[in-house]
């Protein structure tokens, strides 16, 4: 059974994949997410693809982990089942993601849109880490992705009491990109895709690299890792391109070599 939709060329050199369990309000079970990491491995490999777009449904992005699957278990079985892998996989992802969001983005599912690098969340959108209210704790990065995006204090006022912020808070507190009417939420990402997809995408690869690894290390490294990729952007022939276009004054076609 599938329990996503793709469609590959949604836009021109935009993918979308749609989380599809209506009736579970998108609950992350184990072969959602597996589905969810094959998906994005594929449309990493197609060099017609520049930016995705995951996104659920108006009512929910998606509402939590499925707790069925996890509320026998052991520690010993969590260990084996190792879910956490699916989601180190899905984080290494070289295209950018952006997570449009309607509705519930809880638990699970808010830490899977943070794990995009952009979100764009219709008024109706509710973000939060309930995962106290059952005696467990976020365990797919909700603790530090959170943290990082809104700080220690907010963070630890939504991890330790399970109340949702509200789409405006959410993007006040930096932790959302854009809040717009729920009736063009999905149109609005499309827009952001499509600024992205007309720059090169092996520059915005580097970039996303880069990005991401100011979270992940100390001032130093993280410049001389942005330095190395700057350097590596003049092996493109798309950097050739741009600056000539520049030059030029005119639009630069990218390629993506």
């Amino acid at each position: 059974m599938s329990f996503i939709k793709v469609t590959p060329e949604y836009r021109p050199q935009i993918a979308l994949i749609e989380l599809n369990r209506p009736k579970e309000l998108n609950a992350l079970n184990l072969e959602l997410m597996g589905q969810l990491r094959d998906a994005l491995q594929e449309l990493d490999k197609n060099d017609t693809i520049r930016v995705i777009i995951l996104t659920g449904n108006e009512k929910a992005f998606a509402a939590g982990a499925d707790i069925k699957q996890m509320a026998g278990k052991s520690a010993i079985d969590m260990l084996n089942i190792d879910q956490f892998s699916t989601w180190d996989q899905i984080r290494k992802t070289r295209k950018p993601l952006i997570a449009a969001v309607s509705g519930f983005a809880l638990g699970g599912g808010c830490e899977l849109a943070m794990t995009c690098d952009m979100i764009v969340a219709s008024e109706t959108a509710k973000f939060g880490q309930p995962e106290i209210k059952i005696g467990v704790m976020p365990g797919a990065g909700g603790t530090q992705r959170l943290t990082r995006a809104i700080g220690k204090a907010r963070a630890m006022e939504m991890v330790l009491t399970g109340e949702f912020i509200s789409a405006y808070e959410a993007k006040a507190y930096g932790l959302v990109n854009k809040v717009v009417p729920v009736e063009v939420y999905l149109e609005e990402a499309v827009r952001l895709a499509q600024k992205i997809a007309a720059m090169s995408p092996i520059a915005a690869r580097l970039a996303k690299e880069a990005v991401n690894r100011a979270f992940e290390t100390h001032l130093d490294e993280g410049l001389h890792f942005e330095r190395k990729n700057f350097y590596l952007t003049f092996a493109s022939e798309d950097q050739k391109e741009g600056m000539q276009a520049f030059i030029e004054k005119r639009q630069p076609k990218y390629k993506g070599k």
